[in-house]
């Protein structure tokens, strides 16, 4: 006998730990890391499609768009009502946000009740299942004593596949989680809600916003962390959303900023992209369902079904004879008999074994302790399946908002709810663990949403309010800029009259200053000409050699420091003769004396072709002891005293006369010149019956100074001349050039902050430093190829820290700045070419405009509106824009060979 004893011990020892029973049985669902990186690129592949217009229609993934296009920023306000309709039951809430602190300051509170709903609903009719909640929502609305006389504002959460053609608008694509509800699907859930609560009556309700539980769980997660972008939901069903690029949403118009999308993704693998991971056991809870054929990945992974398949595979380890000696009761056959809070009991760290005999004899079965042991281990790989599966999906949608942002890593935190993840003790750490060993170079951080779906639903109706206020006032503030056709002819009709004013008086606004330039180039222009260059912070000086219609230039560029600018006049010059010296000696023309042409970009009264007086100063210069002298003399005398080389200054031309003559010595029609870059300036050929000199410099920088542009000038307009070297004058140049858009657009944006609407109100010493929002910041900030992350990276340069609906509204300021100039610009240039055209008694004139200028020239739109506003102003009038391809100095060499070629032929 105790032979038998000791042979039966032996044996017993010799059984098979049952876990490896288990793990060869369900092979297939124990995975791989690699392979979850196969599952995660080909998820990767269905959210391409189902963004792109293109393969939407073919896609299972449907990437829907959900108009929430922000998350809270902490200045929500207001009281709301909050429905949540999404599984067995249905809640009403009553979510405050109180005004005196915020929502990120603790101020929400918020007071529930929960409502059953009958089973004979779940597959009824649409009509019985909203009056359902709209009776419902009565009640809740008498039993807080909220006032039926007032509006209120509601939320609801509707968590069920839906296409959202706008925020308060949900079509019902399918039904899930055992709904099937009739006459509801294709139709808007919104409009049956709002049908509803008008049968019930009593009842003032403004339906704000519908939101699936995915989005809400984003929005209430956001509330407490704000790099919160992700929403996730795993419980009865799965789901999850995330913040998208607006510019790769292909079904939403626009490409700024960003939306969320609901990816739906339980319908990944609706297609056959899972076909080679699902399981006969997949297949057969599939069959079993209420969709066969849908929702293939929320089969696999949501609480709906966990309990199941874990049924599925005992009964048919049993059937085989691998569990319980081959006894398989009627309970264990019968669909249901196992949940998912089953599965999560059986794997509680200390009591897992205890609850899983406990669930197995109440399915009338009689488990060994080995039959136990298989069983939790079943449960375990079912439910690591699970977490697996929904981490590759997560690695997927956070690769992408990496390559959307072109990050090497991401900081980003997942907003999480459901009662899979809420409930089974060990889901989450499997969850976490996965998605940080896939995504090393990420630091992802999971945030459980604590009150549910229904207060992100509460926040989406919030943040819609704050959006709709915020962009009333950004609106109107931008609203000072645009000019319609009636103050594009207002603006052309004062320039009209200055130009006609001009010709005939000296005291004008707009300063018409001959040039004493008789006519443009005709191609027989030869030799060696010097052109010195000075309009802004840059002096150039450039040597310039014709032959046979051919040109050749050699230049050298030289800074003008602020404190010459602004020293005196001597000072000044002296550096100018400086530069010039050490250009001649670069080029190696010290001893030889060379016509030079002088251009010099400044108001200028000329007496005759070398000599002009300056009127004033603008472009911030200062240097003083110079208006009213003769600027040729003043650099003249520079060089006397420098006494190293000698100058013949044969012409002393303004960049505006010099880019026409560039311009006309390819084009013989170039009869404009026009300056839109530090400055801003026209000149163009006059009739000689109007006046008595051949060709006008017209100074159009000056049209306002008599108060005549007050109903289009703004009080960033204001602010900007107030500080400016020289209030009151120059007033169209200080809304048109480069100079002074800079400074508008900061203007408006420090507006904008002081009120709240922009970098959550608060004031940098960055952004009240006049300056520095340099121009050259517009061009780049309005370039159509820019995304947003650049913007921002821009803005964070100047110290600017904002988000993405931040850099929507400070490229929407530089557009309406922006555009306003070139209107100006194009309503002005009108008002020139009509002039020439009505002086020459045309009924069409066609014309060419030499251009130049690092407005016209950079900025990405600045030129197309120029040249629409001028054909809308100007339509008896085919105008050609010519950019200078050498700038004014070119030109002013040009001037300096025809009047050389005058003088040679004169003598």
């Amino acid at each position: 006998m105790l032979a038998v004893h000791l042979i039966s011990f032996f044996f017993s020892k010799l059984k098979e730990d049952p876990t490896k029973k288990v793990d060869r049985f369900l092979h297939a669902m124990r995975l791989q890391d690699e392979q979850l990186v196969d599952i995660s690129n080909r998820f990767l592949a269905e959210m391409k499609k189902g963004l792109s217009a293109e393969s939407l229609a073919a896609a299972a993934v449907k990437m829907l768009p959900t108009h929430v296009r922000s998350t809270p920023d902490g200045s929500e306000k207001g009281q709301f009502v909050a429905l949540d309709l999404g599984g067995s039951k249905f809640k009403v809430l009553r979510v405050k946000v109180r005004e005196d602190e915020g929502i990120n300051k603790g101020g929400v509170e918020m007071e529930e009740k929960t409502y059953p709903i009958p089973k004979e609903l779940h597959e009824g009719r649409a009509v019985e299942l909203f009056d359902h909640v709209s009776e419902s929502l009565k009640d809740f609305l008498l039993e807080k004593n909220m006032s039926p006389e007032k509006k209120h504002p509601l939320a609801f959460t509707f968590s069920f596949p839906c296409e959202h053609p706008g925020l308060d608008q949900g079509l019902l694509l399918s039904w899930c989680k055992n709904y099937k509800v009739r006459g509801l699907q294709g139709k808007d859930v919104v409009q049956f809600l709002r049908q509803a609560i008008d049968r019930t009556g009593d009842m003032d309700v403004d339906v704000l916003a519908v939101v699936n539980d995915t989005v809400a769980t984003m929005m209430t997660c956001g509330f407490d962390d704000q790099c919160c972008e992700v929403g996730l939901i795993i419980g009865t069903g799965t789901n999850a959303c995330y913040m998208e690029e607006l510019r790769h949403i292909d079904m939403v118009q626009g490409d700024e900023g960003r939306m969320c999308v609901n990816t739906e993704w339980g319908a990944f693998g609706d297609d056959g992209a899972l076909h080679d991971f699902i399981t006969d056991f997949d297949r057969d809870v599939d069959a079993a369902s209420l969709n066969p054929g849908k929702q293939t990945f929320e089969k696999m992974v949501s609480g709906m079904y966990l309990g199941e398949l874990v049924r599925l595979v005992v009964l048919k380890m049993a059937k085989l004879g691998l569990l319980f000696d081959g006894h398989v009761s009627d309970a264990l056959r019968t669909k249901g008999k196992i949940t998912t809070a089953d599965v999560a009991a059986m794997e509680e760290y200390r009591n897992g074994l205890k609850n899983t005999k406990e669930i197995l004899t109440h399915l009338h079965l009689t488990p060994s302790p080995d039959d136990c042991v298989a069983v939790q281990h079943v449960s375990t790989i079912v439910s690591f399946r699970s977490s697996n599966l929904v981490a590759a999906g997560l690695v997927a949608i956070l690769t992408r908002i990496r390559q959307n942002r072109n990050l090497r890593g991401l900081r980003i935190t997942v907003g999480v709810d459901g009662t899979v993840y809420k409930t089974h003790p060990q889901y989450p750490k499997r969850l976490h663990k996965v998605v940080r060993r896939l995504l090393p170079d990420c630091h992802v951080r999971f945030v459980l949403s604590e009150c549910g779906s229904s207060k992100g639903a509460a926040l989406v109706a919030a943040v819609a309010q704050r959006l709709t206020s915020q962009r009333r006032k950004v609106d109107e503030a931008l609203s000072l800029f645009t000019l319609n056709e009636e103050k594009l002819q207002l603006v052309k009709s004062r320039m009209r009259e200055g130009l006609e004013a001009g010709l005939k008086s000296k005291g004008c606004t707009i300063k018409m200053l001959p040039s004493f330039v008789y006519h443009t180039p005709d191609g027989t222009e030869r030799g060696k000409y010097l052109a010195l260059d000075l309009g802004g912070t840059n002096f150039r000086a450039m040597l310039v050699r014709f032959k046979r219609q051919k040109t050749r230039l050699y230049h050298k560029i030289y800074t003008i420091p602020l404190e010459i600018m602004q020293g005196t006049g001597e000072e000044l010059f002296d550096h100018l003769a400086q530069c010039v010296c050490d250009f001649l000696d670069y080029m190696g023309l010290k001893n030889v004396r060379l016509p030079a042409g002088f251009t010099f970009s400044f108001p200028c009264q000329q007496s005759d072709i070398d000599t002009g007086t300056l009127v004033s100063w603008t472009k911030g210069f200062k240097a003083t002891d110079c208006e009213g002298e003769d600027v040729v003399s003043m650099l003249r005398e520079a060089i006397k005293r420098r006494n190293e080389f000698d100058l013949d200054i044969v012409a002393l031309v303004n960049d505006t006369v010099g880019t026409m003559m560039s311009c006309a010595y390819e084009d013989p029609k170039c009869e404009v010149g026009m300056i839109a870059g530090t400055g801003s300036n026209l000149c163009y050929m006059e009739e000689l019956r109007n006046i008595e000199k051949l060709e006008q410099s017209n100074k159009w920088g000056g049209l306002g100074n008599d108060r005549c542009l007050e109903d289009i000038i703004t009080l960033y307009d204001v602010e900007v001349d107030i500080h400016s070297v020289n209030p009151g004058k120059q007033r169209f140049e200080k809304l048109t050039s480069g100079m002074y858009l800079g400074e508008i657009v900061r203007q408006v944006l420090l507006d904008l902050t002081r009120r709240g609407l922009l970098f959550k109100g608060h004031v940098t010493e960055t952004l009240k430093t006049p300056g520095i929002f340099e121009t050259k910041y517009l061009s780049q900030i309005e370039s159509d190829h820019l995304a947003l992350l650049q913007v921002r990276s821009i803005l964070q340069q100047l110290g600017l820290h904002g988000t993405c609906d931040d850099s929507i509204i400070v490229k929407e300021v530089c557009g309406a700045v922006s555009r306003r100039a070139a209107q100006m610009c194009g309503a002005g240039m009108a008002a020139v070419v009509d002039k020439i055209r009505e002086d020459r008694g045309l009924e069409r004139l066609s014309i060419t405009v030499g251009v130049d200028g690092a407005l016209y020239k950079l900025h990405p739109h600045f030129s197309q509106v120029l040249k629409e506003t001028v054909g809308v102003m100007a339509p008896q009038c085919d105008v050609t824009f010519m950019p200078s391809e050498e700038g004014s100095g070119k030109g002013a060499a040009l001037i300096a060979a025809v009047v050389r070629q005058k003088h040679q032929m004169q003598n």
